[in-house]
């Protein structure tokens, strides 16, 4: 049976709209048709009634201007908390570059206590598993803070992970500390990602830097299309490569051959390699440029990746580093998914012990 057929013979619906132009036109136009479906009712409506719609859309304005206020205010606090936060997140890189042991106290958890020493130590290898490396457990006392604890957390946290290839990982390996600082003017509503690294092969910069400009205002042309901050543009930073060491390029070799004479040469090209550090060089785009589609859904998705480190992985780095974080996620998008078919999350094929009934529905 092909991919696009159906058990029993039958072609699916997708691909049946494939291969009949005709019936994804009709589709389509149909679906066109339930844009604005219930404009007609609108403009049957008395001049009275249509008088309380623009009412209401004025409340709707003042509604959206007001949510304009609530992100502006929402910023300040989180400028407030920053201070207070930055302290207990350089904690946490003093532990995990072992410039801090901390004491017994300090180690004290007692919230796993159902959690017995086999399954904590499975935990363990599948975190060695990910990270690549399996380390020597007479090397255990020996080891300083913790190993490739940024490494392990970007290669199994989506969507990042999927943006790391296999020679971004030596690099990665240099990464110190992930920093995220706001700016202080609430209608700009800017955030800078910070990568701190040690000492590598492959670049001088000790911290590569990502800005977020967001802008946070009500669009004039169209008041009602406020859907809160939204990302304008974004800067990265110049990596200063050492010699032959750039990841985010690559040569390849072309043979030309020349018209007139006949002879063949081969000459180099450098052409842009997929690579984790490509996140440093967004397309740059000027102050009040229109984005054609392509940019905007680049933007989209950088900006993702963006929230992910600023709202997630930064506030949250050792539940990412255990995978507790991914583990709830995970629970989360199965509790979404789970009734998603049959009536209300039914089991069509339940019957009722002897003695017990079903749930009755009201009719």
């Amino acid at each position: 049976m092909s991919a696009g057929d159906a058990p029993g013979g039958n072609k699916s619906i997708s691909t049946q709209l494939m291969q009949n132009p005709e019936l994804l036109a009709a589709l389509q136009s149909k679906l066109d048709g339930l844009t604005g479906m219930n404009s007609d009712y609108i403009r049957s409506l008395p001049p009275q009634v249509k008088k309380r719609i623009n009412a209401l859309k004025n409340l709707q304005k003042k509604h959206m201007e007001t949510e304009v206020e609530f992100h502006k205010e929402f910023h300040m606090l989180e400028l407030k908390y920053q201070e207070k936060m930055s302290e207990l997140t350089q904690q946490r890189k003093k532990v995990v570059l072992g410039e801090y042991e901390p004491t017994e106290t300090e180690c004290e958890w007692n919230y796993d206590e159902e959690e017995d020493e086999e399954e904590n130590q499975v935990k363990i290898e599948e975190v060695n598993e990910k990270s690549g490396e399996v380390k020597d457990e007479t090397s255990n006392t020996e080891m300083k803070g913790i190993p490739d604890f940024w490494l392990t957390i970007l290669k199994s946290s989506p969507p990042i992970d999927q943006t790391i290839e296999d020679h971004d990982e030596p690099i990665l390996e240099a990464l110190k500390d992930i920093r995220c600082k706001l700016a202080e003017d609430p209608n700009q509503m800017a955030f800078t990602l910070e990568f701190e690294f040690g000492q590598n092969d492959y670049f001088e910069n000790e911290v590569l830097t990502k800005t977020y400009n967001l802008q946070n205002k009500i669009d004039e042309e169209d008041p009602l299309g406020y859907e809160g901050p939204e990302i304008i543009s974004c800067k990265g930073c110049q990596i200063k490569w050492k010699k032959g060491m750039n990841v985010t390029e690559k040569i390849v070799k072309k043979r030309q051959k020349h018209k007139g004479s006949g002879t063949v040469r081969t000459v180099e090209k450098k052409i842009l390699n997929d690579s984790f550090f490509n996140f440093f060089s967004p397309p740059a785009i000027q102050e009040d440029e229109e984005l054609d589609s392509d940019t905007e859904a680049f933007l989209d998705s950088d900006f993702q990746i963006g929230s992910c480190f600023k709202d997630r992985l930064v506030t949250r780095a050792v539940l990412y580093f255990t995978g507790e974080a991914q583990a709830a996620e995970r629970e989360e998008e199965f509790d979404e998914d789970m009734y998603d078919e049959g009536d209300e999350g039914e089991d069509p094929d339940f019957e009722p012990k002897e003695g017990e009934q079903a749930d009755c529905k009201q009719q």
